[in-house]
């Protein structure tokens, strides 16, 4: 479980989590004539096709549609990006589970921490985009890094339990890209919620990533306060997941080396 103790036992090998989290992140573009800059590069890609359909086609009237595309984008890739990659993270490294000890849930914070270094350069592009729009941010700019760590808790939670999972169970990760999938569109990503008749607005709010998402827009784009209630809602949700991944995690790891 996460304890006290087991959270000082991991500030120990934090060099090594950090030295993992690095070499996944050079590694991922390794030989790209482009390199990094393919970070860059897929949310804006991204952007244009969907900001043509949904502000052209489908008429979507939303302030700075732009921006509130390429955020919901940035945090949504985040997510898939995080359990994406660390739901390989036993099952992909297993000379090091099976021969070397060390705390097994290292891979995992390594993974989302890669994802996150990936997430800061696409966030470099959002910030150009509100340079380009004139977009001064208010003093609720204080609360973005709390949603990215609160959003980091709860890839990792969703990580740690599908990682472990997917060692005895390979069925999850094609399940997991299948949710991922469904969820893309299930999220006010490329909406605003309010094209929701109230009730269904609750329910779909109830999910803490539209969450997330919902109160980084108020904050970086309309200077909009995030409702005490809902941020207490969401941090908690994100706390609980993070609890039970770990006890998913801690239940199948002394299994780890043998199923491999």
């Amino acid at each position: 479980m996460l304890t006290l103790s087991r959270v000082n036992e991991l500030a120990k090998y934090r060099e090594l989590i950090i030295k993992l989290a690095w070499s996944d992140f050079k590694l991922r573009y390794k030989n790209s004539a482009l390199g990094f800059f393919w970070s860059l590069f897929e949310p804006l890609m991204m952007l244009i096709v969907l900001y043509i359909v949904f502000s052209n086609l489908m008429r979507i009237q939303v302030e700075y549609y732009q921006l509130f595309l390429l955020l919901g984008i940035i945090l949504w890739n985040f997510l898939d990006r995080g359990t994406t990659m660390s739901i390989y993270g036993i099952i992909g490294k297993p000379s090091l589970v099976q021969k070397v000890y060390f705390p097994r849930d290292i891979l995992i914070i390594s993974s989302c921490i890669t994802a996150l270094m990936m997430t800061m350069l696409e966030f470099v592009v959002f910030l150009i985009f509100m340079a380009i729009f004139k977009i001064i941010p208010t003093i609720l700019v204080i609360y973005a890094p709390i949603f990215i760590l609160i959003e980091f808790l709860l890839i990792l939670g969703l990580a740690l339990g599908l990682s472990a999972l997917n060692v005895f169970f390979r069925d999850v990760q094609f399940i997991w890209r299948l949710i991922l999938q469904v969820g893309f569109f299930a999220t006010p990503i490329l909406y605003p919620i309010t094209i929701f008749p109230e009730n269904l607005q609750k329910l779909v709010m109830l999910n803490p990533i539209a969450g997330i998402i919902s109160m980084m827009r108020g904050c970086l784009l309309y200077g909009i306060m995030p409702p005490p209630t809902y941020l207490i809602y969401v941090t908690i949700s994100t706390l609980i997941i993070l609890f039970i991944g770990y006890g998913i995690f801690d239940h199948y790891e002394p299994k780890f080396a043998e199923a491999i």
